[in-house]
């Protein structure tokens, strides 16, 4: 204790409780540890030995409480508090091997809807009929509080989170629990698995078949031809960059980072033809890419193609070894072409608005109808087998064998399997 000696501490009990006094006071205070939590009481006496009776019977007081559960319990720690230390941890332990918007997106999802929800909620208290509560929470449209005046219409009602959205919920609340838990706040995380669900239903992902692809191609063409001339650089970028990403596999991010450096024309001995190899550094690390024969003569343009002189520069600029191959971000306007009145490739068939994210489906999806072997195209594109197959080969009809599946047996095996169903007819015990 603070401002006291050691001769002025005596134990009580063998040492269960003892008693101090202060620097500054004549009475003895008598101080315990119990459950968890310390507790004082002042004796009121200035002699030791009467002090000492006091002590022992508060003492004696203090178990009899505990043992009819009346003790006050040990303030535990919130949600909130365990969520603090858990983005303290996961942005110093993930530096550098997690997308800051990934990092940033745990921050935004405990800030907006998982701490107004379970903030001050003891941790322990977090179980799974509590989060079952929050996934009906947010599944529950809200009422628009604050129509406009004109509007004379009924309050609109909010709109309810995707499922992957939701998703992403549940995985940073399980990420602040299993910090609980480590620390030993919480004895194990509750299942956190969403109830009712059953299989989830074959899907694809959006991509454009062969003939919207070269409707799609045949577009950029057109319109990199009939460019202005403020825009012809940036049209003809464009164009070359759904040919080159056709032709990958790349990731958008993946393209975004690609310099002219990392990328090298080479005769492959196997095809007889000129690829691409391609050094890439997105999602996956490090990683590399061997392209089709389709995207050399894409990327042999985007070295011939100087960028527009700009500013105080004299002459256009050819690119140099540490350049971006797409200095520029195309989203715009191929999302402009893609909806365009004359293109309409914007949505497949199930609605399903397309990206530039759907020219790597389309270079997967295509491999697979060329009968590509499913673990070189996952090597090849930095994936897994499994994500191929539930995203992309699960709707392919090239990946089934049909030699297989339509398998006739020969008119000898099929006599000997009549004469054995006739048998087990004339004969149950056969």
């Amino acid at each position: 204790m603070e401002n006291q000696t050691q001769s002025e501490k005596h134990p009580v009990l063998g040492g269960k409780a003892y008693l101090y006094r202060r620097s500054d006071s004549q009475l003895w205070q008598a101080a315990a540890y119990l459950k968890g939590r310390n507790y004082r009481n002042s004796t009121q006496e200035t002699h030791l030995h009467h002090a000492i009776k006091v002590a022992e019977e508060w003492y004696y007081r203090l178990l009899g409480l505990n043992a009819v559960g009346q003790l006050a319990p040990k303030k535990e720690i919130t949600f909130r508090e365990v969520a603090e230390q858990f983005t303290k941890e996961y942005t110093v332990m993930t530096e550098g091997q997690r997308a800051p918007r990934w990092v940033q997106g745990h921050d935004i999802r405990l800030r907006v809807h998982l701490l107004p929800f379970f903030g001050d909620m003891p941790i322990s208290q977090v179980t799974v009929s509590k989060v079952q509560e929050y996934r009906v929470h947010r599944m529950t449209p809200k009422e628009d509080k604050n129509p406009k005046a004109e509007d004379n219409r009924p309050h609109k009602k909010g709109s309810i989170p995707a499922p992957k959205t939701l998703h992403n919920e549940i995985v940073t609340l399980r990420q602040v629990l299993r910090t609980a838990e480590r620390h030993g706040w919480i004895s194990f995380v509750p299942n956190l698995s969403a109830p009712f669900r059953g299989n989830g239903k074959v899907s694809h992902r959006p991509w454009f078949s062969p003939a919207e692809y070269k409707s799609l191609y045949e577009a950029t063409r057109e319109n990199a031809e009939k460019a202005r001339p403020q825009d012809k650089w940036h049209a003809e970028q464009l164009h070359d960059y759904v040919l080159f990403m056709g032709n990958t596999g790349l990731r958008p991010d993946e393209a975004k980072n690609l310099q002219h450096r990392d990328v090298e024309i080479v005769h492959d001995k196997a095809t007889g033809q000129e690829i691409l190899v391609i050094e890439v550094r997105g999602k996956r690390g490090i990683g590399f890419c061997k392209s089709t024969a389709g995207a050399v003569h894409p990327y042999r343009r985007l070295l011939a193609r100087a960028k527009p002189a700009k500013g105080n520069q004299k002459e256009p600029a050819f690119p140099e070894p540490t350049d971006l191959l797409f200095p520029s971000n195309h989203s715009t306007m191929f999302d402009s072409l893609l909806k365009h009145k004359d293109v309409k490739l914007k949505y497949d068939r199930d609605g399903k608005a397309r990206t530039s994210y759907s020219l790597r489906h389309t270079y997967i999806c295509m491999r697979l109808l060329e009968g590509a072997d499913i673990y070189q195209i996952a090597k090849n594109c930095r994936t897994s087998v499994e994500m191929i197959e539930k995203h992309y080969a699960a709707h392919l009809k090239n990946t089934l064998d049909a030699s297989a599946i339509n398998v006739v047996k020969t008119g000898e095996s099929r006599v000997k399997n009549q004469k054995k169903r006739r048998k087990s007819k004339d004969d149950p015990s056969a």
